[in-house]
C-alpha cells in the first residue's frame, strides 16, 4: 500500500502492520517519522488505515485457522482453489512449505508456490522442484505421513518453518493392546488447576471448545466425525479443579471403544489432554 495524504505536510501509511507517517515538506521530507505526531492521532485517514489493519489481522487469523481445519481433517482440497488464493499474501503465509500429497499418496512435497493455471510447485523428498496438476491434494495430518522423521529431518536440512503446525506437531500413536471394552484414557488426569476458570481459559487459549463441563475437540477421521472430550469441571465451580478423564464419541454422542477410535482423532484428543495437563500447578519441592 502506497503513502495517503493526510492533512498539511504529512502522508500515511501501513508498515509492518502499523500506521507510520512521513513528511511531505521541511528537512524530514520523506523521511518515515519515528512516532505518528499528534496532529494526526484523529485524522480519519489514520483511523481508517488503523481499521483495516484490524481486518488485516482478522484475515491473517481466519486463513491460518481454516488451513489448520483441512490439515487435522485431511480433506482434499482443489487445487483450483490453492491456485485461486495464493495470491494473497495471508493466504501463502499459511500454506507456504506445508506437505502436500497429490494423486500419488507416497509422494509427499512441501507447498512452495501455486499458478494461476492451477499447478502446485512444490519441493519432493528428492530436493527437486516439480510440478503438479492434481485435481485436488490433501495437506495430511502428521500421523498419516509415512516415514514422519525422515520428512521432519529432511525439513529441517531445508530451514523449513510452517505457519500451520503439522511435521511438528506432538503426535501420539494408539496402542495395538488396548482393552476391548475400555472408553477412556486416564493419563492426564489429575492436573490440579486454582479454579475451573483457569483451566476453562487454558482450554480457550489453546483453541479448543468450552462445553458445559468439558473441553472439546472435533475431528473429521476417517470420513466420520469424532469428538474428544477432557472433563474440566462444573461451569461456575470456584474452588481448585483437576482435569478429568480422556473419551472419544461419535456423531450421535455414543462414546467409542479406544480400538474404534481412529489415528487422527486419537492423537489430536491426546495433543489436546496432554497441553491441558501441561498447564497444571505444581507444588514446589514436587516432580514436574
Amino acid at each position: 500500500m502506497g503513502w495517503l495524504s493526510a492533512g498539511d505536510g504529512y502522508e500515511v501509511a501501513l508498515v509492518d502492520g502499523r500506521v507510520a507517517a512521513r513528511a511531505t515538506s521541511g528537512r524530514a521530507a520523506g523521511r518515515q517519522l519515528k512516532s505518528l505526531p499528534r496532529a494526526l492521532r484523529d485524522h480519519p485517514e489514520v483511523d481508517r488505515l488503523r481499521r483495516f489493519a484490524e481486518w488485516l489481522d482478522r484475515h491473517a487469523t481466519a486463513c491460518v485457522a481454516q488451513v489448520d481445519a483441512w490439515m487435522v481433517s485431511s480433506l482434499p482440497v482443489p487445487t483450483g482453489l490453492l491456485a485461486r488464493v495464493w495470491p494473497d499474501e495471508a493466504w501463502q503465509v499459511a500454506l507456504r512449505d506445508l506437505a502436500v500429497v497429490g494423486d500419488d499418496p507416497d509422494e509427499v512435497g512441501f507447498l512452495r508456490g501455486a499458478t494461476e493455471g492451477g499447478e502446485l510447485r512444490v519441493v519432493n523428498l528428492d530436493g527437486e522442484t516439480v510440478r503438479l496438476s492434481p485435481r485436488t491434494v490433501t495437506l495430511p495430518h502428521p500421523v498419516l505421513l509415512p516415514d514422519l522423521d525422515d520428512i521432519r529431518e529432511f525439513a529441517a536440512e531445508l530451514g523449513i518453518v510452517q505457519r500451520v503446525e503439522q511435521i511438528h506437531r506432538a503426535t501420539w500413536q494408539r496402542p495395538e493392546d488396548l482393552d476391548p471394552k475400555a472408553t477412556e484414557v486416564r493419563e492426564f488426569t489429575g492436573g490440579s488447576f486454582r479454579s475451573r476458570f483457569a483451566l476453562a481459559a487454558r482450554a480457550s487459549s489453546l483453541g479448543y471448545r468450552v462445553s458445559g463441563g468439558y473441553s472439546t475437540a472435533r475431528v473429521r477421521d476417517g470420513g466420520r466425525t469424532v469428538e474428544a472430550s477432557v472433563w474440566i469441571g462444573e461451569p461456575y465451580w470456584e474452588d481448585t479443579v483437576e482435569t478429568g478423564s480422556l473419551t472419544w464419541h461419535d456423531q450421535d454422542g455414543r462414546a467409542l471403544p479406544l480400538r474404534q477410535v481412529g489415528p487422527v482423532a486419537w492423537s489430536e484428543g491426546m495433543r489436546m489432554a496432554a497441553a491441558l495437563y501441561a498447564g497444571r500447578t505444581i507444588e514446589e519441592g514436587k516432580n514436574a
